[in-house]
């Protein structure tokens, strides 16, 4: 779920937080990706008659798709992608995954009202609520990436806070997800609809941490509490505050202690055994991969074991396979140039407007014309 209406919170308040960039903006850059969100978007996004793409052998592989074919494109354009993989959820968070669990339930019996009564439309919706990320997509998705020379870590926790972590060691760039909470977890840069598909059209978000909580006027802690507040995975929220509300609450007050002090209970009423302690102690210091062992590599395809397991294993089109191949290792080739902003460091100090220069006036113009130079002598004298 991320944080609840954060991006649109962040729109309205601190506009100048956000940039929008084209995908060949990222050339050189190393960018941490929210694997298994990317595979939830694929398994949503590349079907086919309204239902995952599956082989002969009715395996799913929609996510293989996804991940060879919008990597390669990250690569083409000079992306250096690492995928970071979730590893097990906090225990804060088994209440919300217990509330996805209802919300599957709930949605199999609408899918089975919905085929019985023939609506397409209402089949492929609740369909699409029922994709689930499961451990054996990743573990193939982690093959394919090894096959393509795509680098991955596997994050002890959740893949949001690692991402978060790599990019504050100064690893990568930026934390790629759709997931606001990337920035709860206080990723100086996240990206939105970098894997999105193409078709879409969407340009690419960048939100900037340090911008957002200047322009909001708050400290890295009192964010973390209007996190808590908008709603997050970890803990209920206060039923009849809103974005705007919350907001005021945090900057007039300060922290969700004094919140609950001088709100009107009995109008905002505060949950009985609310977490949100835990929940910002786990924002603020979650357990992350160790930065310092991650070593990023990103290698040679092997254009042999790609078609054995994706034509040989799955059934996708050889040529297809052995052309895809083939743009990764033209794109390595591309790669060796780096960015200007890797040998001189950026201030931000200058407009991009062109300079214009003072005006000359009286005699100084004139020799300036003339081509004479002030406090030179002429050859001779």
């Amino acid at each position: 779920m991320g944080i609840h209406g954060l991006a649109k919170l962040i729109a309205d308040q601190a506009p100048g937080a956000i940039k929008e960039n084209d995908i060949k903006s990222y050339f050189g850059r190393k960018i941490a990706i929210d694997a298994s969100m990317s595979i939830y978007q694929f398994l949503i996004a590349v079907r086919q008659d309204g239902n995952v793409l599956q082989n002969e052998d009715g395996e799913t592989t929609s996510h293989l798709m996804g991940m060879f074919y919008r990597t390669i494109r990250m690569l083409e354009n000079g992306i250096k992608p690492v995928y970071v993989f979730d590893g097990k959820p906090p225990q804060l968070k088994s209440g919300e995954l217990e509330k996805r669990s209802e919300r599957r339930a709930e949605a199999e019996k609408q899918l089975a009202q919905a085929q019985e009564a023939g609506e397409a439309e209402n089949i492929e919706k609740f369909n699409k609520r029922l994709v689930k990320v499961t451990k054996q997509h990743n573990d193939e998705c982690k093959r394919l990436l090894t096959l393509m020379g795509v680098p991955y870590v596997e994050a002890p926790c959740e893949a949001e806070a690692s991402c978060a972590a790599l990019v504050k060691a100064g690893k990568v760039y930026a934390a790629a997800t759709e997931d606001m909470d990337g920035l709860t977890f206080g990723s100086p840069i996240l990206m939105r609809h970098l894997t999105a598909s193409e078709a879409k059209k969407l340009p690419i978000q960048e939100f900037h941490f340090n911008r957002i909580i200047q322009d909001m006027n708050l400290t890295q802690e009192q964010f973390i509490d209007l996190c808590i507040l908008l709603g997050c995975d970890y803990c209920e929220t206060i039923r009849g505050i809103g974005p705007k509300r919350a907001t005021d609450l945090v900057k007039q007050h300060g922290c969700i202690e004094e919140i609950i002090e001088n709100i009107d209970t009995t109008k905002y009423p505060v949950p009985e055994v609310w977490l949100y302690k835990e929940a910002r102690q786990l924002f603020l210091s979650p357990e992350v991969v160790d930065v310092d062992s991650v070593d990023l590599k990103w290698n040679e395809p092997d254009e042999a074991g790609l078609v054995d397991f994706m034509c040989g294993e799955k059934q996708f089109n050889e040529d297809r396979i052995r052309n895809g191949t083939k743009k990764i290792n033209k794109s390595r080739q591309g790669s060796t140039q780096g960015r200007l902003d890797n040998f001189f460091k950026v201030t931000g100090s200058l407009s991009s407007v062109k300079r214009k220069e003072p005006e000359t006036k009286g005699s100084a113009k004139k020799k300036q014309k003339t081509g004479a130079t002030p406090g030179k002598f002429k050859k001779g004298k």
